[in-house]
């Protein structure tokens, strides 16, 4: 099979359990708290994933100069995009709650945030393989985990919006699709070019995805399980720790 198909592939598999958090959240009631518990962890798993598997390979590729400037640029666009869209109702996107709005303008603004937070973690997948043809399973892996629970918790509160099945699973069942693209394109988009660009590339997606676990992740942990929020992020943080290193 074609390396680009299996980068495809992977994308799809991460991307899948956006649909499978929507999907438990959806057909069963599911306290916030334990909602809330469940995001910490995806966050700890996120932020352990970045801190030594992205970064880290970002720095092996490119040195400081560029790991920096693409972690700083990728934390500066996500911020930029995401302020403009939480201003035109998804802000509150991942939300287990009553935040979300029902409006459409809101519901075009959480699909197109929802877009924002998943692309770079599936282009992420894609880079991952470029020279040896080997995924990072670890970073499937750490992603998958925070995906669940990232479904999970804005299918929950589109429920509680009124959002009907069919936009639910529509909207994450597309945004599976895109990302197995995205991750496509990060394989073949970037093969062949400097190791500064994909470097820097990599480092861009861990500053994104580090953006949005402090915008937008930890802010829905803490509301509703601030007690033991830290905990259960610190241990996420370790499972990820380990994977990488059993996959060292």
């Amino acid at each position: 099979m074609p390396v680009a198909v299996q980068a495809g592939l992977w994308g799809l598999l991460a991307g899948s359990a956006l649909v499978l958090g929507a999907a438990v959240a959806y057909f069963a009631s599911i306290p916030q708290r334990l909602i809330a518990f469940i995001m910490s962890f995806g966050s700890g798993v996120l932020i352990s994933a970045l801190a030594f598997d992205l970064m880290d390979e970002a720095y092996r590729r490119g040195g400081f100069d560029s790991t920096s400037l693409g972690f700083l640029g990728g934390a500066v666009v996500y911020t930029a995009a995401n302020v403009y869209l939480s201003r035109r109702g998804a802000k509150h996107r991942k939300r287990s709650g009553d935040q979300q709005r029902s409006d459409s303008d809101s519901g075009l603004a959480i699909a197109i945030g929802a877009l924002l937070d998943g692309i770079p973690e599936s282009i992420v997948i894609g880079v991952s393989m470029i020279g040896g043809g080997a995924v990072s399973w670890v970073a499937v892996i750490a992603i998958f985990l925070s995906n669940v629970p990232e479904g999970l918790s804005s299918a929950s509160g589109m429920k509680t919006a009124g959002r009907s099945a069919t936009y639910i699973f529509g909207l994450w069942g597309g945004i599976a699709v895109i990302s197995g693209i995205a991750s496509l394109i990060g394989y073949v988009g970037f093969a062949g070019l400097p190791a500064d660009v994909i470097a820097g590339t990599t480092a861009v997606a861990a500053g994104a995805i580090l953006a949005m676990i402090a915008d937008t992740m930890i802010p829905e942990a803490f509301e509703m399980a601030h007690d033991y929020a830290g905990l259960v992020t610190v241990a996420g943080f370790l499972a990820a720790f380990i994977l990488s290193k059993l996959g060292g």
